[in-house]
């Protein structure tokens, strides 16, 4: 096929997207960046002509929203709108987060869930995509307000998932506490003990390192791109984005395969350590966050050599990696430009889609190593998968044994992720690979169960 018309075939696809989804911008931008290079292979493939492959991905199998009521301390009723997205079940139940966050709507969490298809099947686990969460902010509020809301949302949701329909997890705003609260909910009222949820706590069925799984992932993704232009982590500068859970798992890893992390950020700025933030550092970045503290700044009530920098991202940073943790289209292309101009060598999501396409596309262009959310996040679900194999066999594994299974799942996408992105100079196209090794796994089945 000429490339005019791959080129009109692609934006005829797209229009056809918005004009079914108006005003959800966040769900339109991954439809493209996933349509702009898996159209291409589609069209090659014989057996997927005329099959409405990506067309069926981008619809969800199941939208369900749901009004949330409940009461908080002054006594006073509130009401907040649940979401549970159910993407994509043709490789196994869905499997995706829940975010409690004000921005929580539609697009944010379609675009989450497709994501999710893409991601969860470069894990080679038997998983489907879905995604969920609410309106609702935990920040400020007691543990009882919390404990309330969890259950009222529970109170719905429990009717649409179970262990082999739809697993949820933890994402943004949903951390152990409020697991729990989800958990013990739904076991009372379906009166059964299973592996429903994952994230859970270890004394009711969790995995070991769980909270680090996703950061730890990214790194070892990482770790292989480098491998790619023969580098190491080892003295490398890491300027990484964000402050949670994913942020303190890459931190983590970093220190321990002997790079170096001189950034972190919150929605108030960024800190510059020059020193690196390592050993007694990191463990600080888990205190502030264990008091629901997600303020960049008060890095400096311990740590005050550290430089701040108000309501700014730490891309103007000089680093060899880039790993952005925080949150979508933090990294635009400004900041891809300033990132290459100061000698970047590889750009690694930990997020779910940080940078924006234009970034993307610059990076890409500029030839620098580039891997997107789908594939080198992918380890936070990779060892939700392995929880649920836990709670099947009903035995927990060590944390070195957990480790070493993420480590190896991590390796084989990043060979399947190669393996469709490798270009003729050499140059492999992470977003390329990443989207066509997913998308096949998928659109293989979905072929297997006919029109469904």
């Amino acid at each position: 096929m000429e490339n005019d018309d791959l080129d009109q075939k692609i934006e005829e696809f797209i229009a056809m997207i918005e004009a079914k989804n108006p005003n959800e911008p966040e769900f339109l931008q991954a439809v493209r960046e996933v349509a702009i290079t898996v159209i291409p292979f589609i069209v090659t493939k014989k057996e997927y002509l005329g099959m409405k492959l990506l067309e069926r991905m981008a619809e969800p199998e199941r939208a369900i929203i749901f009004r949330v009521p409940w009461v908080d301390d002054k006594g006073i009723i509130q009401v907040n709108r649940g979401f549970r997205i159910q993407m994509n079940s043709a490789i196994g139940p869905y499997k995706g987060g829940i975010r409690f966050h004000p921005t929580v709507n539609l697009s944010v969490l379609k675009f989450l869930a497709f994501e999710q298809v893409f991601k969860n099947s470069l894990t080679t686990l038997p998983m489907g995509g879905g995604k969920g969460g609410s309106d609702f902010d935990p920040q400020g509020k007691s543990d009882m307000e919390v404990m309330r809301f969890c259950q009222a949302f529970m109170t719905e949701m429990c009717k649409h998932i179970g262990p082999q329909t739809d697993v949820p997890a933890g994402d943004i705003g949903v951390g152990a506490r409020e697991i729990g609260y989800l958990f013990g909910q739904y076991k009372k009222i379906r009166n059964e003990f299973t592996g429903v949820l994952t994230g859970k706590g270890i004394a009711y069925g969790g995995s070991l390192i769980r909270p680090e799984a996703t950061g730890y992932g990214v790194v070892y993704f990482c770790e292989q791109m480098l491998k790619t232009i023969n580098e190491t982590i080892k003295d490398k500068i890491f300027a990484v984005s964000g402050f949670g859970n994913v942020a303190w798992g890459v931190i983590k890893k970093v220190d321990e395969l002997g790079g170096k992390v001189v950034t972190i950020s919150g929605p108030d700025g960024y800190i510059y350590d020059k020193d690196g933030i390592s050993g007694e550092k990191i463990d600080y970045l888990l205190e502030l966050r264990a008091m629901g503290n997600n303020r960049a700044e008060d890095y400096l009530i311990k740590y005050p050599h550290a430089e701040f920098h108000a309501g700014k991202h730490p891309w103007e940073v000089k680093c060899d990696v880039a790993i952005p943790s925080a949150t979508q289209n933090e990294l635009n292309v400004e900041d891809a430009k300033k990132l290459v101009e100061n000698g970047v060598l590889c750009v690694t999501e930990a997020a779910n889609m940080p940078c924006d396409l234009e970034a993307i596309n610059y990076f890409v262009d500029k030839k620098v190593l580039f891997s997107p959310g789908k594939a080198s996040n992918a380890g936070g679900v990779a060892t939700s998968g392995l929880e649920m194999t836990q709670n099947s066999i009903r035995l927990n594994w060590s944390s070195e044994e957990v480790d070493a299974r993420l480590k190896e799942i991590m390796i084989g996408i990043h060979t399947a992720c190669r393996n469709y992105g490798k270009e003729e100079d050499g140059y492999v196209n992470y977003v390329k690979g990443a989207n066509i090794a997913g998308f096949v796994k998928v659109a293989e089945a979905m072929l297997a169960q006919g029109v469904v």
